[in-house]
């Protein structure tokens, strides 16, 4: 016979916790991109500041713990003034490439 499990009993799993290079990171970041989501680029962002220490990542880019967490959670809409300034805390840059159809 087959155990089952419950999905409650399953530990939860924090993408922050994998997220232990600048490669990581990069990687991570480029699939996002590539789904052309900016409501799914703030939540990456946030996980990726969460990985690297919110705190930091805050006091780096000028904003305050409250207003990062604010602005990269799921449903916000960032302007690009605070990615931009997100992205150089966390020591990336994004890159445009041409789409090749």
């Amino acid at each position: 016979m087959t155990e089952t499990t419950k999905i409650s009993d399953l530990p939860d799993f924090d993408l922050a916790e994998h997220l232990k290079t600048d490669e990581d990171v990069a990687n991570y970041l480029t699939l996002i991109l590539e789904e052309n989501d900016p409501a799914e680029l703030a939540h990456a962002l946030g996980v990726i500041a969460r990985a690297r220490g919110m705190t930091e990542v805050a006091r780096a880019s000028g904003l305050t713990r409250e207003a990062l967490y604010k602005a990269l959670r799921p449903s916000a809409q960032p302007r690009f003034d605070t990615i931009a300034r997100v992205c150089g805390a966390l020591g990336v840059q994004l890159v445009a490439r041409p789409v090749h159809g």
